[in-house]
């Protein structure tokens, strides 16, 4: 399934960091932020995870929630979340149901060999669970920050 700027969020509920729950009916009525990650404790994965963090603050001033999902287990996502001090939940989604459900399961290339993985993208929701922007193939440096300005757009 491919989503669509302008198009409704598709329901999800996973476990989260902090033995929390996060769902479409518990996020809904503010907007919020879900990142998709390919790894936890990566470099890259790293460097959003705490750009994101950095931002929490503002993002929180907009009453906005920020959700990273990643196919990660609990543990190990528990684990990155103490390491970095993450306070924003961090989603397991061990099957990507949700994961494809948001587009951000792709096929990627290795060495010329083809698979299944999370390609690093972003979507954001409004108060009414409205995709309002998506971010494919994200690069990290200032993606954070992008999707911050995108947040301030929509009050």
């Amino acid at each position: 399934m491919s989503l669509t700027e302008g198009a409704k969020a598709p329901d999800f509920s996973l476990p989260a960091t902090g033995e929390r729950t996060v769902s479409l009916a518990k996020l809904k009525g503010k907007p919020f932020v879900l990142y998709f990650y390919p790894r936890a404790d990566t470099p890259g994965c790293t460097k959003e995870a705490c750009a994101f963090q950095a931002g929490l603050p503002d993002f929180s001033g907009l009453d906005a929630t920020v959700v990273g999902v990643s196919k990660d287990s609990m543990k190990a996502l528990e684990k990155f979340a103490e390491k970095y001090n993450l306070e924003f939940p961090l989603a397991s989604d061990p099957e990507a149901k949700v994961i494809d459900a948001y587009g951000a399961w792709q096929e990627k290339s290795m060495y010329g060999k083809k698979y299944m993985g999370i390609e690093r993208s972003t979507v954001l929701v409004d108060a009414k669970g409205k995709v309002v922007k998506i971010w494919p193939k994200v690069k990290v440096e200032g993606h954070a920050e992008n999707v911050l300005k995108a947040v301030r757009e929509l009050m």
